[in-house]
């Protein structure tokens, strides 16, 4: 190879020109997507001819398959390459086609995702959280979240997979090089423009014929115009009445004239009204008075009530606490049925609140009231018994629908409450005594016992320290359980009382029948309480014994008996 030393001669000068020419013309840098010419093809590569540089770069051909290009793999073709090294270690120009063409297709995602516009995609597969996305153009790959596939919940999207259609780009990460797209916003943008032509279509005032009633919420009720658009009606524009849910006026399915009243083309949303297209019914609340009775159409059933009509559209709810005196937590649907004409008293007329209460067992008599005129306070009644609980008897009175209240504290006066409240059954007769009536409360309490004799009526004119006559019954660790003869009730004698000794004081010594004398030392009438004690009355024989046969000069011959007596003379003199 000849070296060229000497540059003055003109050879060396032209020479020197051309090859700057050359190289100022293809600005070769590690870094830059370059064109390169497609010279030769072999089974296993594609070599490319880039003017500047000293040797032929070489591509894979598995690469070009990947990318998507073997059909463009001809010879003369031109190919986008990514230079990474102009020189490796073994002296060959590195270049990728498949880099390149990433880099190409980030670059037209950036300028779509500035200019706002949508690119055109496939969705590839299915992965976490999402679906993989193809960019057609460049074949670049980005990620659709699940959230951002469809405006509506989607049970597959099978048919959706590997179809061409437009992504918008939401969101791009350039130091990650990761972009991620929403087919959500297409399809939201199409309808906006299709829900936007078919407002243009109304105006305020006018009336839409048959809306179908398609869903609730708490705050109104929303309607299916033409099966093109849903419109609002919200609570306050349903009806005059006061209205807490529209489930308590309207069923799915329902066909229903509105009124446009607002429309709104920046939300797209146009608003309803259903009673302005009837005049005011509150305006002839003047016609109705407190406290009469009137007939009302049932419109609607609730688990909490029935809603009625005064007149059309003056409808007011009848609770279920005012369909019957005695039955409580009754079902309305049990009683009634949409269409019927039921009697109600007006029990309250709101105006300011617009609210009309109304009462449908005022027009019956009041059976507690009824009762307590016919069986007042003490009088006894057959009833039969209904129901029970771990505590008491329910008993219906005679024809009454009333259900009184016996406590198992009521059923006995001697026996446990739990063992008598399990001797009577359901359907079992009883006469009982009216114990207690609460018109206001609808209660009524009876009692069992009280038809008997009272057995504490034994303890009626005895007093604390009286000495009377028991029987033991029997005997454990806490003490003797005891019967005052002539009296059935039983009463526990402890065992701290069972004598003054320490000593004697053992239930044992008793094994029941044993008659023995014992002292009341307490007794309450209104509690019904009695305690019973043999060392009270040991203690009262005791002291009666010294009162009686100790004499007043017991104790003086004693050492020091008269020494208290001395010191205190001695006191009264130091004093004087």
């Amino acid at each position: 190879m000849e070296i060229y030393k000497d540059l003055s001669s003109p050879a060396s000068q032209q020479f020197e020109k051309l090859l700057n020419s050359q190289l100022s013309k293809n600005k070769i840098e590690e870094g830059k997507i370059i064109e390169g010419k497609i010279t030769k093809i072999t089974d296993k590569y594609v070599f490319l001819f880039i003017p500047g540089l000293k040797s032929e770069p070489v591509i894979d051909i598995n690469e070009m398959k990947m990318i998507g290009m073997k059909d463009k793999v001809i010879e003369g073709a031109t190919v986008s390459v990514l230079l990474e090294k102009i020189e490796d270690k073994n002296g060959d120009v590195v270049v990728s086609a498949q880099k390149a063409q990433k880099i190409k297709g980030w670059y037209e995602l950036e300028k779509a995702y500035e200019d706002n516009q949508s690119i055109n995609g496939k969705i590839t597969s299915k992965c976490k959280g999402g679906v993989i996305v193809e960019h057609i153009e460049t074949g670049s790959l980005m990620f659709c979240p699940g959230s951002q596939i469809s405006d509506k919940p989607m049970k597959s999207i099978d048919h959706l997979i590997g179809v061409e259609q437009k992504f918008a780009i939401i969101k791009l990460d350039k130091v990650r090089g990761n972009a991620c797209v929403s087919r959500r916003q297409i399809v939201s943008s199409h309808k906006k423009e299709d829900k936007a032509k078919i407002i243009e279509k109304f105006k305020v005032g006018d009336i839409i014929k048959d809306a179908v009633v398609k869903g609730y919420s708490s705050f109104g009720c929303f309607f299916e115009v033409n099966n093109e658009i849903d419109v609002l009606v919200h609570l306050q524009e349903i009806s005059y009445s006061r209205v807490n849910h529209p489930d308590e006026i309207f069923n799915i399915g329902e066909k229903h004239d509105l009124k446009v009243i607002s429309i709104d083309m920046e939300k797209l949303q146009i608003g309803c009204s259903i009673k302005q297209l009837s005049p005011d019914p509150f305006e002839h609340i003047s016609n109705y008075e407190t406290g009469k009775p009137y007939k009302v159409k049932v419109v609607k059933i609730t688990d909490y009530g029935c809603f009625c009509e005064l007149e059309p559209g003056l409808s007011t709810l009848l609770h279920s606490s005012e369909i019957s005196w005695t039955k409580k937590n009754i079902s309305p649907k049990k009683l009634f049925k949409v269409g019927d004409q039921i009697d109600c008293v007006i029990t309250e007329i709101d105006k300011d609140k617009r609210r009309v209460a109304i009462s449908h067992r005022l027009t019956n008599e009041n059976p507690y009231t009824t009762l307590e005129n016919k069986y007042p306070v003490g009088s006894d009644i057959d009833g039969v018994v209904t129901s029970a609980n771990e505590y008491a008897l329910y008993v219906k009175l005679e024809d009454f629908d009333i259900d009184g209240f016996l406590h198992s504290n009521d059923l006995s006066y001697s026996g446990k409450p739990e063992d008598e409240l399990k001797k009577h059954k359901k359907g079992e007769k009883l006469k009982v005594r009216v114990l207690e009536i609460k018109k206001d409360e609808q209660k009524v309490r009876v009692g069992l016992k009280q038809l008997e004799k009272d057995p504490f009526d034994f303890f009626k004119g005895k007093k604390v320290n009286d000495i009377i006559t028991v029987q033991v019954v029997s005997s454990d660790s806490k003490g003797l359980m005891v019967k005052p003869e002539g009296c059935d009730l039983e009463f526990l004698i402890k065992k701290s009382q069972i004598a003054v000794s320490a000593a004697d004081a053992r239930p044992s010594r008793f094994v029941g029948g044993e008659r023995i004398d014992s002292a009341i030392a307490e007794i309450n009438f209104d509690k019904r309480k009695v305690n019973l004690s043999i060392k009270l009355l040991e203690e009262l024989q005791n002291k009666e014994a010294v009162d009686k046969f100790s004499s007043p000069l017991s104790g003086k011959n004693l050492p020091f008996s008269s020494l208290s007596e001395k010191l205190d003379d001695k006191k009264k003199k130091e004093t004087e």
